[in-house]
Order: C-alpha cells, then structure tokens, then sequence
C-alpha cells in the first residue's frame, strides 16, 4: 500500500507553495480556487424543478428556504483532482479563511467530497512557520453558526437582487441591479448630490491682520497672523454660522464688503491702539492612530496612496497570500502580544527607547461581529521585516502597500506626541473716523512639538473637511504677554463663501458606510465596484458623481421599498447576521421573517405583491424650474422644455445634456444656458461629384458626423387626367381608360448611405467640403508595403485611429495622423512590436498557468476593453481597475468569477408562427445536492 498523506484544501493557490514548504513532506496541498459550488441560475434548474419559488429563486421558500446548489462546469476539474487526492489520504486538513465566506467554502467541500477519512478545520492569520505549524496543532470542528450566517446572506442577497431588480427593469431600464448593501451605498452618493443640488451659497467677510511685538526690530521676521473673531463683543460669523440655503443660524454679526474695508483701513490708522488682551498655554497631546482594520486600511490607502477600495484589497491578498501581513479581513484594531513586542522593539530600535511608552498600547474594535477574532492587518512574523529589508521582493503597489501598514503598526506601539498650544486675544481699538470707539477683537493660536513621539514614524490623512476653520492653528507664535503692545503690519479684508457638503470619495464613503453599520469592511471593495461599473456612480478624480440613473433608482427604492435602503434596517440586517454567525439567532426564522414578515417590519413578499401601479414617468422625471424638467430616457437624460403659448397637445422641446454635466451643476440658470444655446441643424456642404449626394454635416446622438443623401426628385404632377414632367412640361402620359393595377413590386432594400464621425479636433459648426469627403472615404489607403505588396490603409475604429495591413495593426496616437501619414511612417510603425517596446507578443501581461485550465494566463487589449484569458475563457477586467495593477491572484480570481457565471446566455430567437414538431422529453435529471 502506498505511503499516505494529509491533504490540505487551501482557497488560493498562491498559498500552495508556501504552505507546502511549512508543513513538510506528510502533506499534499491543494487549492480549491474559491467556492467550488453556488447557488444555480433559475434558468439552469432541471425542467421538474422550474417551479413555484425554487424555479424563481434556486430557494424553496416554502421549505426551510432550502437553496439548490451546484457545482459549476469550470469547477468540475477542480472538484474531480480534490476527489482523486482524498483517495490517497488518511486525514483531510480545511486551510480556507477564517471567516464566513471560508467556513463555508470548507463546508461545501464536505459535502462535495464526501471524505470517509477524519476531518479537521484547520486556521490561521498569517503564512509563517510558526502560524502554520501552529494551525497543524491546533484544528477544531466546522463552526455550523458561521456556515449558517453565510448562507443566510447568500440566500438574502439572493430573494433582495431577483424580487427588486425586475422592478427597476421595468420602471427604469434594463441592466440594472439592487443589492442589500448596492442599494444604500447608492442612496449615501445620490442624497449627497441631493444636497449640493439644494445648497444655496452665503457670502460672509472677515479681517486678517499680520501682527507684530511693536518693540522688535525685525518686525516682519517676528510677524504673526490672527484672525477677527469680535467685533464690540459680537461675535463674528464664519461658514459654519450659516445653513445650507445660505440663512444665519445663529446670533453672530455679518460683515459685508465695505464694512470690512471700512474696518481694515480703520484699524491700520496709527493711532488705532493694538494689544494683547490674554495669552493662554496649555499643554498639547496627540496619540498614534489605531493598527488597521480592512475598513481603515481602504480609507488610509485612498487618501495617501490614491487606491481605489478594490486596489487596496486585491495588493493586500497578495501581500498575505505571499506571507507579508497578516489576514487583511478584520474588524478588529488590537495586537496579540507577539506584535506589540515586535513593534515597541522595532520602534525603539529605529527612533530611539524615549518613542516607546512603558506600558504597550491596547486597542478594542467597535464591531463585535465573527471577524473579531482576528488580529489587526501588521506585518507578519515575531519580528517585522522593514521596507528597506524587503526592497529586492516588494515593488510597486506592493511595497507601497506593506510600507504603510508596516510604518501604522510600528507608530501604533510609540508614545504620544507633545507640545504646548498657545491661544493669545488682541485687541484694537479704533479711535478715529466712522468705526471710532469699535473694539474689534482677534485671535491667533498656535502649537509648538516638543516630543514627535510617534509622528517621527507616522502620521494620519484626513479627509476634506467641510467649512474648515480658516484660523492658522500652526502658526509660529512670539513671546506674547497681557498688556503687550502690537503693530499693525498689515489687515486685508477677505471675503469667503459657504462651501457645499464634500462629495464621497471612496474614503469617506467607506468611512460613512462603517459609521452607520451598512455592510462590512470586508464585503466595501465590491460594493463600490459594483455601483462603479453599473453606472450608479462616476469617479471624478477622487469624487464619486451620481449618475441620474442613480436618482431614478434610488426614487423608485424610497418610494416602493423604503425600508430595504433605510440604513437603520440595513445596518439592523448585519448585526442580525452576526448573531446567526454567534449562534444567538435561527437562520430559517430570520429568514421567515424577512420574506414573508413579522410584527418588527413587513416582509419582502408583502411589498412585492402591494406595489401597486407605478409611474414610470414620474420615477424618471426630475422637476428643474416652472416649465423645465428633468427626463431620464432610453438613451440618457435630457431636458423637456413646456412652451406655456404652445397649442394643447403640442409636443414640448427636448435638450440634449452634455454627459460631463455632473447633476449638481444643472441648476436653473444652467438649464436655460442649454435651452439658450443656439440649436446645431443639419447643414449642407455641398454636392458629392463622384456620385451627386448631398453631403450634410449633423448632429447626432453618439456625437457629430458627416453623411450623405439622395437629392429629392420632384414629384411628377397630373393635369386633365394626363402625368406632365414638372421641369419640361412634357406629356408623359395621355388620358386613358386607367388599366387594371398591376400589384407592387417589392423593392429593393435601400442602400445605407455612408457616414463618418468627426474627429475631436473638428468643429461641426466649421467643417468643409474637401474634410467632410476625406472623412467619407476612409479608410484612406496609404500604399503597399514593398516587401509583402499589402496593402496598408488608415482608419478611425471605435477604440481610436489605427493603421491596418491585412490582419496586422498598429495604433495612431492622433486622429489626424489618419490623412497625414504617409508610406514610410507606416512601415516604421509596422517595424515595431504591435505594444511598444514592452514585447513583441499581443499579450499586454502573462502570467503562469491557470491552476484550473492548466494554461498560461494572459491579460489582452480586445474590441470591448482589456481582458484576461487562458485561451479557453475571457473575462473583462473592470473599469474601475487598471491593466497594471491586476496581478496573477486577480487574474486568477477573474476567470474564476467568469466560470462560475457559466456561458453567455444566446440571443434570443424570433418566434415564427410556423408549427414545430413536439419536442422530445428531456431526461430527468438528478438533482445536485442541497442542505
């Protein structure tokens, strides 16, 4: 009998080697590649099933909820090498993730499995010897809790997409999704936009003064600035005294722009008397931040190193899987003491033993969810590698990445920063002119750092902060003392305006989603991913833009499913979660309460079945003034304009809107700016000679363009019951008995005339004839390579201009090298790879072989966008990614999110009213296994 081992089921197959390595040679490891089963589509259930809620959800709700899943044709392989090595095996190890996603997973390779062998959970939080010799020795049982939280969000996320979604197909437009945590991260965006939309701006002014020790010498060096904060004992309004419709809220005094003046000039009179009214110290302390959690490990990326939530957690995998730091899905900010003692010795080490306090630093989440059992994200081991030492195995993102949690968990273990804040009071008092006997009152502050402590490792972004006070809070301030006569250097009058609430950016969405209990951490870098590639949200930069597909949505959710986006509920529906996950709380009665509804709320099924008639209308319409509204159509948004002159049933004016328009932008005045504009028509350019069309420049929906038309042949006309030619008046036809009609002959279809888009460069209001038939000919062909006689023609495709040489490309870096380049420039480009100098090969990266497909992987430029295939599936990366920073882990987890989709669905035929022979009875099918 063969020499047995224990096989070890790890998800990813980066872990493999690793793994292997730790463990010796009494272990086989494998990957499973994620979950091997899912949930089945609706649509792939066998023929017996497609009934009642199994047939609409794969969940018999009738029954317990039970789900239907099945094993996905890409995951047969996998599944099948899992089954040949368990035959070898005396004891199976499950390696998956400690959390709800991986004890499930260890869960379904038992029952796919089926091992007849001892089965071991076995866990850990980072890829070192020690972690995984620990893990080996201490294994523990399959928690049934978790397993039951994960499958009740699956099925709740399940019963949420398939009953809502429709509703948004129907009422709004198709394509489009809702989700439990999709749907509020949305509304969060859309209320925001609500908000600037709604802000009316208020203009207030103050004074700044630079000041000076009036018996200093060097007056200007000695300089200080304080701001006017009094005036006679008055308060003096800043940004945050007003509201959001630009109203006072408060008691304090505006200044407009001559009383300010009027002040400053007042108080740079000599004889205006400054002095120092109080000095106050006091003692300045700051403390290190907390070590990351998965939430502020995105915020913290977002902010400093310009990650999007996606970014963060996909380098973070790599940086885990590949033994750098811990697991990197935690709620949880503390240390075990192992990293304390790595972090206080390290920091003492690097900045000295006065940085390290005497007693190590403890830190407690705010969440207590299963994911509180984990550690903070630090690097990984007894004694942590610093950047320096990892500068020949990290690069890029990954040493960008692991420097910032390396320098948070070393900073975390220092002590605080001190210093002294010093507040002083000034006060001037005017005794000539119209502001003579006025008191105006300034402040100025400052704080001084006389211990860094932990900031000489580290120190914390922060978001934009709405109204921020423009007090300098870090000036550099003299010896000040009571009584201290100032000079006046100069005063400037400054006038500000209110500033509207800060759109989200990833940061502080995920930040807002944490405060309210929307969602977890772990599950942010989808979500917002999700609500980027369905078109709900746009990146500007670092702002998430709503679209008004978004305010459509988002309606129609308010108005017909309230509760599913109140993110009280929302939040309520985690913290139940987490109770099913710590076994306080029944998977089917939760369930059972959410569907079908309890005395808390009513159920999902009751406000399905109680919509009512809604108007799609009035869903998609957004009121901008009287006679203006918002209309969110087929193909975009636009602007519907009531002529109140108009006769009764005339239809109303429509306006494009530009798609660079972000929603709060379309105010009232901006609306009757594009109702304004003048109206782009078709012009004729003039007659083509080759062929006698007309030629007319137009504007179209998908942008300018140049086409041609037929010239309209005047109708022949008939006098007396005879046909004349309306040009020579000739007799076509006489007057006679009318013969029997002869039926029509069918005609030919029409030939579709050509068009042309315009280049970027052009101007529909200035192009001519001779550009308009250039652009009408193209492809222009540039001549004939001399070596293999083909023919090498340039054009203008959807993805740019490009040059093109039987099935050989190369890209054009303008539109206009189109009519300019010419035969040598074309072999010149054709001389080189087809991407630059990066290879010669049409891959844009590769990367090893597919664990699954056994192929080497391979990251494309397609007709739709970048791709990565191993030769037998594609999936498109998304938008919100870019080609340089998906890595082999990525690519891997792409393929395998493709494979469990299965294939494309075909197009859907035409019904003919021909009859059709009885289709055969399928064979029944045996049903895959269900808990």
């Amino acid at each position: 009998m063969p020499d047995t081992k224990k096989l070890v089921i790890v998800e990813s197959p980066t872990k493999v080697k690793s793994i292997a390595q730790y463990l010796g040679d009494g272990y086989e490891v494998m990957a499973s590649v994620g979950h091997i089963r899912d949930l089945i589509e609706p649509k792939n259930l066998p023929p017996e099933l497609k009934k009642g809620s199994l047939g609409k959800f794969s969940v018999d709700v009738e029954n317990d909820f039970a789900p239907y899943y099945v094993i996905s044709d890409q995951k047969k392989k996998t599944v099948a090498d899992l089954k040949r090595a368990l035959k070898d095996a005396d004891e199976l190890l499950l390696a998956t993730d400690e959390d709800r996603e991986g004890e499930a997973i260890a869960w379904h390779l038992i029952e796919v499995l089926k091992p007849k062998v001892p089965v071991r959970r076995m866990v850990f939080h980072e890829i070192t010897r020690e972690a995984i010799e620990q893990a080996r020795d201490n294994t523990r049982e399959i928690d049934a809790a978790l397993v039951d939280a994960q499958e009740t969000r699956r099925i709740l996320d399940r019963l949420y997409g398939y009953e809502v979604s429709p509703v948004l197909w129907r009422k709004v437009g198709p394509g489009l999704s809702a989700g439990r945590v999709q749907s509020a991260a949305t509304r969060l965006v859309v209320d925001r936009e609500r908000e600037r939309l709604a802000f009316v701006a208020a203009g207030y002014w103050d004074l700044t003064a630079q000041l000076a020790p009036a018996t200093d010498a060097d007056t200007a060096a000695a300089a200080f600035e304080a701001r006017l904060v009094r005036l006679s004992g008055e308060r003096i309004a800043t940004g945050r005294d007003f509201d959001d419709r630009g109203q006072l809220k408060s008691g304090a005094r505006t200044l407009d722009e001559a009383a300010a003046s009027a002040l400053a000039q007042a108080i740079a009179l000599p004889s205006t008397i400054v002095a120092v009214s109080k000095v106050e110290s006091k003692p300045y302390s700051r403390r290190p931040a907390a070590p990351f959690t998965t939430s502020t490990l995105q915020q913290e990326a977002a902010r400093k190193l310009r990650f999007s939530a996606r970014q963060t957690m996909s380098v973070a995998q790599s940086l885990y899987e590949n033994g750098y730091i811990t697991y990197m899905r935690t709620d949880s900010p503390s240390l075990s003491k192992q990293a304390t003692d790595a972090a206080r010795k390290q920091a003492a080490a690097l900045y000295g033993a006065e940085t390290v306090p005497d007693k190590p630093r403890a830190y407690a989440g705010k969440n207590k969810s299963a994911q509180e059992a984990h550690e903070a994200i630090r690097p990984s081991g007894e004694t942590f590698r610093t950047p320096s030492e990892l500068a020949s195995a990290l690069r890029g993102n990954d040493m960008r990445l692991y420097d910032l949690i390396w320098k948070r968990t070393v900073a975390s273990q220092m002590a605080d920063a001190k210093g002294q804040t010093a507040s002083v009071t000034i006060e001037a008092s005017v005794t000539e002119g119209d502001n003579s006997g006025t008191v105006a009152e300034f402040s100025a502050s400052g704080t001084v750092i006389t211990f860094r402590g932990f900031l000489q490792a580290y120190e914390e972004g922060r978001d934009e902060e709405r109204n921020a006070s423009t007090e300098p809070t870090d000036a550099k301030l003299p010896v000040l003392e009571a009584g201290q006569k100032l000079d006046v250097v100069d005063v400037e009058a400054k006038g500000h305006e209110t500033t509207p609430p800060p759109r989200y950016t990833e940061a502080s969405l995920v930040k807002t989603l944490e405060e309210l209990g929307v969602g977890r951490p772990s599950t942010y870098a989808s979500i917002i991913s999700t609500i980027v590639d369905r078109g709900y949200v746009t990146p500007r930069g670092q702002a998430l833009v709503p679209s008004w597909i978004a305010f459509s949505v988002v309606r129609l959710l308010e108005d017909y499913f309230g509760d599913l986006v109140e993110y009280d509920f929302t939040a309520e529906m985690e913290d139940d979660l987490d109770r099913i996950a710590g076994g306080e709380a029944a998977r089917n009665d939760w369930l059972t309460s959410f569907y079908f509804g309890s005395e808390k709320h009513k159920g999902l099924r009751q406000v399905i079945d109680n919509l009512g008639d809604i108007d799609a209308r009035t869903i998609n319409s957004i009121r901008i003034d009287d006679d203006i509204t918002l209309r969110i159509g087929k193909y975009g948004p636009y602007l519907e304009i009531v002529d109140p002159d108009a006769p009764e049933g005339a239809t109303p004016r429509r306006v494009n809107i530009p798609q660079d328009l972000a929603p709060d932008e379309l105010t009232p005045a901006k609306a009757m700016e594009l109702i304004d504009a003048p109206v782009q028509t078709d012009r004729v350019l003039g007659v083509n000679p080759a062929n006698g069309k007309h030629v007319v420049a137009k504007d179209g929906r998908f942008g300018p363009y140049v086409t041609e038309l037929e010239q309209e042949e005047p109708d022949a006309v008939s006098i007396d019951g005879a046909t004349v030619d309306p040009e020579t008046g000739e007799l076509i036809e006489a007057a006679t008995t009318p013969a029997k009609k002869k039926p029509a002959a069918k005609k030919a279809p029409a030939a579709k005339p050509r068009t042309a888009s315009l280049f970027k460069s052009m101007d529909l209001a200035t192009i001519d004839m001779g550009t308009a038939l250039a652009l009408l000919d193209l492809p222009r062909v540039v001549g004939a390579d001399p070596t293999t006689g083909d023919e090498i023609q340039a054009a203008n495709g959807r993805y740019g201009p490009y040059l093109k040489k039987g099935t050989d490309t190369r890209s054009l870096t303008a539109e206009d090298e189109i009519f300019s380049i010419d035969l040598p420039g074309a072999l010149e480009l054709f001389a080189q790879p087809k991407y630059g100098a990066r290879r010669a090969s049409s891959a844009l990266k590769e990367f090893d072989a597919d664990p699954v497909s056994g192929k080497p992987i391979k990251v494309k430029d397609g007709r739709f966008g970048p791709y990565v295939t191993d030769g037998v599936t594609n999936a498109t990366i998304p938008k919100s990614e870019m080609v340089e920073e998906v890595d082999f882990e990525r690519a891997v987890q792409l393929l395998a999110d493709k494979r469990a989709k299965g294939p494309a669905k075909p197009p859907v035929k035409k019904a003919t009213t021909a009859r059709k022979a009885p289709a055969k009875k399928p064979a029944t099918r045996k049903a895959s296994t269900t808990k």
